[in-house]
């Protein structure tokens, strides 16, 4: 997308933006640094999402594991991940977390993997909500959610666009743009001058 079409279309959500819900998987998004060479920071991802949701907090869901460790009794949360939830929060999003797993592996040169993964509870609260909005913006290039949104489609005609990393984003995604489950696929490359800059407010309206 130009700068242009971009402008376009956030302002296609103009008086709109009280009926979209933002998911946002971040574990997913902070991978998309890969093939970005530059990382998206929270901050700038809340300014360009309140472009899209504004008023009810609830809408703007950010989804993010609890690290608190390798002890499993631990109470204390790792200093950068409790950062990463406070950032969340002053963004205006609502979070929802739960506690990172470590699991033992000998093919890790740690002796470890950590494993968190919120689609349960993101295809969950898609459906429990579906009377708060029409719009879905989800910010992962994950496939795994595609079951949900097809039957969000199918059953309730909610619209879905997908922001996702061109290299980031699963077969699913875009077999469900091909069946109508996906409205559109957005490339965080096209998005870059909005998401790693504060040039948002001039753009709002």
């Amino acid at each position: 997308m130009t700068k242009e079409e971009i402008k376009l279309f956030i302002e296609s959500f103009s008086g709109k933006q009280d009926r979209v819900i933002i998911i946002v998987d971040y574990g997913n998004v902070e991978k998309w640094k890969y093939s970005l060479d530059w990382r998206v920071g929270i901050k700038e991802l809340a300014k360009l999402c309140k472009n899209f949701s504004t008023g009810r907090r609830f809408l703007r869901r950010f989804y993010y594991g609890s690290d608190y460790g390798k002890n499993e009794k631990s109470n204390h949360l790792i200093e950068w991940s409790r950062l990463i939830l406070e950032k969340a929060e002053m963004g205006g999003f609502e979070v929802i977390s739960k506690r990172v797993k470590y699991i033992h592996s000998a093919d890790n040169k740690y002796g470890f993997e950590k494993k968190c993964d919120l689609d349960v509870e993101m295809a969950i609260d898609l459906v429990k909500e579906r009377d708060n909005y029409d719009t879905i913006i989800l910010f992962s290039g994950d496939g795994d959610l595609m079951y949900a949104m097809k039957y969000l489609y199918e059953e309730y005609r909610k619209e879905c666009y997908v922001f996702g990393a061109r290299n980031h984003i699963g077969r699913e995604v875009f077999d469900a743009k091909n069946d109508g489950a996906v409205r559109d696929i957005l490339f965080a490359e096209d998005f870059e001058y909005r998401i790693s800059m504060d040039r948002f407010d001039g753009f709002r309206h």
